[in-house]
């Protein structure tokens, strides 16, 4: 079984969660980085790793996994 790409791992809880991309600002900073983080401008960090873990319940392996980048 493959692992979840981790941006969609974070969609399908905020989903699941009832939240929204602007919810998520509040967890991993501005509503524009959360933009760059969902259209794979900008890679998770350490830090934002954590807070996902800590507030949405995703395992940190998950939100390790590779991020594709957009071209």
């Amino acid at each position: 079984m493959t692992r979840p790409n981790p941006i969609d791992a974070i969609r399908f809880r905020l989903e699941q969660m009832g939240l929204t991309r602007r919810d998520l600002a509040d967890i991993i900073g501005s509503r524009a980085r959360v933009s760059e983080v969902f259209n794979r401008r900008r890679p998770l960090t350490i830090a934002m790793i954590a807070k996902l873990r800590d507030r949405l319940g995703i395992s940190a392996d998950v939100l390790i996994g590779p991020q594709r980048r957009a071209a």
